[in-house]
């Protein structure tokens, strides 16, 4: 057995490392979609991720379509030098098959089956040297406000037959603060240290990664309200402004003023 307890016989076929080339390419694509769509992407407590933690899940809600490009950025970002592995809907991947050689692999969301193929590919994951699997458990998106949040089953099944494991739960939320364009606010919550996931059975852990999420979810409210850029940490910032006739008027009346427009303190403001 390896540290985590994988069966090598029950893993199925082996999953392909991510293609670097491939991410480097895309990552270019990404930064500039992500500029045109967000005045800012900012995270809070990336230094909760212990970087050399092995094996490695990062578990985030599921809030929106722009969640898989999130998490992409951020991996990139916050752990540049590991290999980065996340499933993805089989049909949604089959439409966008351009997220094969970027680590992402198929799972049915519409049947058991899906357990399986997350449990199969899932044990090959933890057992590479430096990967993090990245899942959203709801499987679904879900507004950040409900509670309970309600997670699926499979990844505290892994967990259940998993041996040492490192788990960080990874909150996201989109907000519009004084800017036309939306924030993207993470909150990278406390870290679950797990010396032996078969000490608990799957509907234990399921519960408990809900509850730390609703902690990271509850917490990443709190910093969304006091409108305070200082809390976190900026990975990206794309357009600012209010765009149109208004924006061309501010801009000529702060050029005949002589006063500054803009300062990040709630984004937008005339001083």
């Amino acid at each position: 057995m390896t540290r985590t307890q994988v069966n090598p016989t029950r893993t199925g076929g082996e999953l392909k490392a991510p293609s670097r080339r491939a991410i480097a390419f895309y990552s270019i694509y990404l930064r500039w979609y992500l500029k045109r769509h967000f005045h800012s992407i900012r995270v809070a407590n990336a230094g909760r991720i212990p970087p050399q933690a092995q094996p490695l899940i990062l578990f985030s809600n599921h809030a929106s379509w722009w969640d898989p490009l999130t998490t992409m950025l951020l991996g990139q970002t916050i752990l540049p030098h590991r290999e980065h592995y996340a499933p993805m809907d089989e049909t949604a991947l089959a439409r966008n098959n351009i997220f094969h050689p970027m680590g992402f692999f198929p799972v049915d969301n519409g049947s058991p089956r899906g357990a399986a193929q997350l449990l199969r590919a899932g044990y090959q994951v933890l057992a590479r040297p430096g990967a993090v699997l990245w899942i959203a458990p709801e499987s679904q998106c879900q507004d950040v406000r409900k509670r309970p949040i309600v997670f699926r089953p499979g990844l505290g099944g892994l967990m259940s037959r998993s041996g040492r494991l490192t788990c960080v739960p990874i909150s996201i939320e989109y907000v519009y603060w004084s800017d036309r364009l939306p924030e993207i606010l993470v909150n990278v919550g406390e870290p679950l240290e797990i010396a032996d996931g078969t000490m608990e059975d799957a509907r234990t852990w399921t519960n408990l990664l809900s509850y730390a999420m609703a902690a990271t979810l509850d917490e990443l409210a709190m910093l969304a309200l006091e409108r305070d850029p200082s809390s976190f940490e900026t990975i990206l910032t794309g357009a600012s402004g209010i765009g149109g006739v208004y924006e061309i008027w501010k801009q000529l009346a702060s050029a005949v003023t002589g006063r500054p427009r803009y300062r990040d303190r709630g984004n937008l403001h005339d001083e």
